[in-house]
């Protein structure tokens, strides 16, 4: 008999928002990790309510890459907050590159 594994998610979309402990939940790290990101600038909150930070969807993949590049790379806080801007900057760069082949 076969042993079967069985794969869960959940869909983002643009109009998701996640909690401060959705976050840290999705990406296994403690509140303290996710807070020292928000103060570095590596994530921003859309807002503070009564129940904490609220985070777009997006920043979830962006949380998800900034703990790998401190784990892979080792790179501090303030060089992954430069790291992602600049991936971002790759990004819509390359997008625009696209646009104007066309």
């Amino acid at each position: 008999m076969q042993k079967m594994t069985v794969v869960t998610g959940v869909v983002l979309d643009n109009e998701t928002v996640l909690t401060l402990e959705e976050m840290c939940e999705s990406c296994g790290v403690s509140v303290e990790i996710v807070r020292e990101m928000v103060d570095e600038g590596v994530l921003e909150p859309l807002a503070t309510g009564n129940s904490g930070p609220q985070f777009p969807a997006r920043a979830l993949q962006r949380l998800q890459t900034a703990l790998r590049l401190q784990r892979d790379l080792d790179i501090n806080l303030a060089g992954v907050a430069l790291a992602l801007d600049l991936l971002q900057e790759i990004r819509a760069l390359r997008t625009r590159l696209r646009v104007l082949e066309r």
